[in-house]
């Protein structure tokens, strides 16, 4: 599952993530989904609001230069998907 909780502290976070604005530049396309249920693998993501109740932390950058991964955000939950091999790969749905 990847419950994600997204940090206002860089250094309690597990990746520093970079949201992209067109997919061909993302390493990893996420969908949003709805219920905690919902949340498979490292591509669908819920956010949750208390960082004990997550697999993964994030913290968002502003420059890309500054991120380990590009992320892209889908609209829908068959195009999310890992565009390039990564390090992080299986590591955020845990």
């Amino acid at each position: 599952m990847a419950k994600i909780y997204v940090t206002d502290q860089e250094n309690k976070a597990d990746a520093k993530l970079f949201l992209v604005d067109r997919d061909y530049k993302a390493d990893l396309l996420f969908f949003e989904v709805e219920r905690d249920y919902q949340a498979k693998g490292d591509e669908l993501w819920f956010f949750v609001d208390k960082q004990y109740q997550a697999d993964f932390t994030i913290y968002w950058v502003d420059q890309e230069y500054k991120s380990d991964l590009k992320v892209f955000k889908e609209d829908r939950d068959y195009k999310a998907k890992w565009k390039k091999s990564h390090p992080l790969k299986t590591r955020i749905g845990k």
